[in-house]
């Protein structure tokens, strides 16, 4: 898809990458851009900034997406391409994180995109055209050892986006599945010492990139090109790739453990950690 005179949708509209996604379609020709994200605040001051559409919208409430999509249909006509962008991360690693924030990121990074789909599809299928770009991670590709909630619920995004794009392929509607390592924005990792991003990379680089896969119709959005061949070499033996993320949680709660004593030592106080001693 082209964007030259494109309506586009854009939720998390008012975050980094969402920003830069609607310059990139504006410099490509888009018609119109909707940024929706949850405060009004922020949303219309990026809205203005850009030269756009703001409103405010919690991408978790079906009735809120829906809101959207009539609202952008009613002024535009159409909703050509909608990039259901919004995500968070979540504290806990696994069975430590809470069912609150495990529900949390369920209906943040799965159901949100499902809303999505599910409003503005009919439309597009009526049209036979239309695009959904759903932003995931290369976590829902690989794993992101530092959380268990988020890594497992973008690894739910690639296969609904997998899945749409497979039922809905003849009915003219493509999808691509954005799945970056470290962006520059708000949610960039504080360090790249864990080993689990291969830089981090602004915003603007990553928007070029979801530019060019849209022209060329690809799935897997990569704006980290490492990451097809991590994604290749765990296919051809998935007992090395996890034996080696064992050896990466291993590396990890040591560090972990050095930094806390560090930190007792400091402050005066004992800290208990698990298989240690106090």
């Amino acid at each position: 898809m082209e964007m030259k005179d494109r309506v586009v949708v854009i939720t998390g509209g008012s975050g980094g990458i969402g920003q830069a996604m609607a310059r990139a379609f504006l410099a490509e020709g888009a018609k119109q851009i909707v940024l929706a994200d949850l405060h009004e605040d922020a949303v219309q001051a990026a809205a203005n900034d850009i030269g756009c559409i703001g409103i405010a919208c919690d991408v978790t409430s079906e009735s809120d997406i829906e809101s959207v999509v009539e609202q952008t249909i009613a002024r535009e006509g159409r909703i050509d391409l909608f990039c259901s962008n919004a995500g968070a991360g979540g504290a806990g690693l696994l069975t430590d994180a809470t069912n609150e924030v495990w529900q949390n990121q369920w209906e943040l990074h799965v159901m949100s995109h499902l809303y999505a789909a599910r409003a503005v599809l009919p439309s597009m299928i009526a049209r036979g055209e239309g695009y959904l770009l759903n932003t995931a991670s290369a976590a829902g590709l690989l794993a992101a050892m530092g959380s268990g909630p988020y890594t497992v619920t973008k690894a739910a995004a690639v296969k609904l986006a997998e899945f749409l794009a497979i039922t809905h392929g003849d009915d003219g509607i493509g999808v691509s599945v954005l799945c970056p390592q470290g962006v520059n924005t708000a949610m960039a990792p504080k360090s790249l010492g864990d080993g689990q991003t291969d830089g981090i990379i602004e915003p603007e680089q990553l928007a070029q990139t979801v530019v060019e896969c849209i022209r060329e119709g690809r799935f897997h959005v990569l704006p980290h090109p490492e990451v097809e061949d991590y994604v290749r070499r765990k296919g051809d033996d998935i007992d090395a790739a996890c034996g080696q993320l064992v050896g990466q949680v291993a590396d990890r709660t040591r560090r972990n453990e050095r930094y806390l004593n560090a930190q007792a030592i400091a402050d005066e106080q004992p800290v208990r950690i698990v298989g240690g001693a106090e």
